[in-house]
């Protein structure tokens, strides 16, 4: 079964990046801590990292995100979402208008101009079609921004929320629940590394 998954990192405070946030600066002033879980090793982090792009059948992300990601000092071939795995899923970018042009050309990018609920349906179209041709249940990961992911919660369209919570306080940045509204949560797992404290929950 095809789940529509948030999956973000933040900070104790609640915020997915530092200030002045954008190309060249993706994390924020004081924002490269926040994805010290990912790069530290750890093998428990690394788990979680590996089971999360394995299950990938297709990632959404806004726009401002894409910027950071296709900036020249952004994603490479040996970093960014599924840089060590077999293989990379289709990315789905919710913007107002598509980019003129794209350095990363060789992942497969869909630019939806309509929305995020369209964003939805067109990324469950694409993991489903995945899981069929792998005979394995891949899900629709929201990966980012904040302000993607905080509205897709609070409008209902998310089934599972997975926070990375990093023990950073930042004071300062982009927050994850601006405006928020009220959702109860099921808290299904807790890990706890040196690094981060990975929380999955279903949203009701």
């Amino acid at each position: 079964m095809t789940r529509i998954v948030a999956d973000i990192t933040m900070s104790l405070d609640g915020f997915v990046t530092g200030p002045n946030a954008g190309p060249g600066n993706g994390l924020g002033d004081g924002g490269e801590p926040l994805h010290r879980w990912v790069f530290a090793g750890d093998p428990e982090d690394d788990r979680i990292l590996k089971e999360g792009t394995e299950r990938s059948g297709a990632v959404i992300m806004g726009r401002s995100l894409f910027d950071v990601i296709d900036a020249p000092d952004g994603w490479r071939d040996d970093l960014g979402y599924g840089a060590h795995e077999a293989g990379r899923p289709p990315f789905f970018v919710v913007t107002g208008t598509p980019p003129a042009a794209v350095r990363l050309s060789g992942l497969d990018w869909t630019f939806v101009t309509t929305g995020l609920e369209d964003a939805i349906d067109q990324a469950r179209t694409a993991a489903e079609e995945a899981s069929a041709a792998t005979g394995r249940d891949l899900d629709v990961v929201l990966m980012g921004g904040g302000a993607l992911v905080g509205s897709a919660v609070s409008a209902g369209l998310v089934d599972t929320l997975g926070l990375h919570i990093s023990p950073l306080i930042l004071g300062d940045g982009t927050p994850l629940f601006a405006d928020a509204v009220r959702r109860e949560l099921v808290q299904r797992s807790v890990v706890v590394t040196p690094y981060a404290t990975h929380v999955l929950y279903d949203v009701r």
